[in-house]
């Protein structure tokens, strides 16, 4: 077994390879990786962002791209942006080994591509065949790359499901990649919950977003479903220091304490799996917690403003800890306030924080959401928890100890999904190759 990934060739497949399959109208054909480093990504610096300029020429509808390749994959330390569409997708009962790695390769060319702003593939929504449909949906046509990242994840699925090794992975499976355990106050519906295949689509603009997912689930039909999706608005977090903190739907701010991008140390330690972790196949990569937390607004709402900020451990207006102090002001967690903690010990703030949990910190990335409003009238809305770390028992320990949080009064988790997130892709190669190898 060779310690590099297996790179795509256009010489004819040896007997012991997968045969590559044809080109169809749903997709790019795997032999199109041979362009990866062509027009799709030409100059993209790895790691840097590009100018970019629409079709027009306008000198002010120049937008940013995020290179698809490079050590780690884009849309996870990126600098979060302010729209998601996410998808989980089930693979379908007849695909083959062989089936599964054209998808990952066709997928790799094509977010190469839509990342760069171009379209799916090089005859894209208008210059195919008219006898035909397009290979490219279309309603991203004329708009600048938008900041667009793409994440792709793998579930416990892929390894083994019901028992069966469907894809001879169940020896390269990471021995913690599971579903999560239950926990307190979980409300978990198997409509938003698991998943074999995950792809997060993340933009400044919502229609390249969904354009995104839209295009790679076409690629996509014959070999995997989606099985659950979400729309997420106005991040919850902040991944660089220029980003100002966000607010969620309860009003206040929110990734305070988030893990910055420049803070190489604190990622090492936290969100990077490293050499000796688990597989070789995982290192560089990382392992990615869903959960979509209703909210229950309209009781929320009805919360006069101390109990709220107790409940939280900061104020609403500025996001001081209780402690006192500003925004980023260390929390005291010794101050006290007559006879009682200044940052109560229920407190979300207390529970959540590194000096409760061993010193752990959680990469987040969520999101806000609105689904219309339920059968009662009241509004569906929450959270769309996202957060990266380096092992899911980290994320499991922080969340045990949020048990006793105020906060559980108020939020619903009614969805969660695992996945392994394997490191970025070199160029002229493709995501989970190394997987394969």
């Amino acid at each position: 077994m060779s310690d590099q990934p297996e790179q795509p060739s256009t010489d004819p497949a040896p007997t012991d390879a997968p045969e590559p399959e044809t080109t169809d109208r749903r997709g790019p054909s795997r032999r199109g990786l041979l362009g990866l480093a062509g027009a799709g990504v030409a100059g993209a610096a790895i790691g840097g962002l590009i100018g970019r300029t629409t079709a027009g020429g306008s000198a002010t509808a120049v937008s940013e791209s995020y290179p698809f390749f490079g050590e780690h994959q884009a849309g996870i330390t990126t600098a979060v942006q302010d729209h998601l569409h996410i998808a989980a997708f089930d693979l379908d009962e007849r695909i083959t080994r062989d089936r599964l790695i054209t998808l990952l390769q066709d997928w790799s060319y094509a977010a190469s591509r839509i990342t760069q702003g171009l379209d799916v593939s090089a005859t894209g929504a208008f210059g195919g065949p008219a006898s035909a449909p397009p290979d490219d949906t279309g309603e991203a046509a004329g708009l600048p790359a938008s900041e667009l990242t793409i994440t792709f994840g793998f579930g416990p699925g892929i390894f083994e499901k019901d028992g069966v090794d469907r894809f001879g992975l169940a020896d390269r499976r990471p021995e913690q990649l599971a579903a999560l355990p239950p926990f307190l106050g979980d409300a978990l519906r198997a409509e938003f919950s698991h998943g074999d295949l995950c792809i997060q689509a993340c933009s400044s603009d919502p229609q390249v977003a969904v354009h995104a997912v839209r295009n790679l689930s076409r690629i996509a039909f014959g070999k995997a479903n989606i099985r659950w999706a979400q729309l997420g608005f106005g991040r919850t977090s902040r991944t660089t220091s220029d980003q100002e903190t966000p607010r969620n739907l309860f009003g206040f701010k929110d990734g305070t304490a988030n893990i910055l991008a420049d803070d190489t140390d604190t990622l090492n330690e936290n969100v990077w799996v490293a050499d000796g972790d688990g597989p070789d196949w995982m290192t560089g990569g990382t392992y990615l917690v869903t959960r979509k937390i209703a909210m229950l607004i309209e009781t929320w709402d009805r919360v006069r403003l101390s109990e709220q900020e107790n409940i939280i451990g900061r104020t609403k207006r500025e996001g001081s800890p209780m402690s006192g102090g500003e925004e980023f002001t260390t929390p005291d967690f010794d101050m006290m306030a007559g006879t009682q903690p200044a940052i109560p010990l229920t407190s979300h703030l207390r529970l959540a924080h590194p000096d409760t949990n061993n010193g752990i910190q959680l990469l987040r990335r969520g999101y806000n959401y609105v689904d219309g409003n339920n059968a009662l009238g009241r509004l569906d809305a929450g959270l769309f928890f996202i957060a990266y770390q380096r092992s899911l028992d980290r994320f499991i320990t922080v969340q045990r100890s949020l048990a006793t949080d105020a906060l559980n009064e108020y939020v619903r988790p009614v969805g969660s999904a695992t996945f392994a997130v394997p490191p970025g892709a070199s160029e002229g190669s493709w995501v989970g190759a190394g997987l394969f190898a």
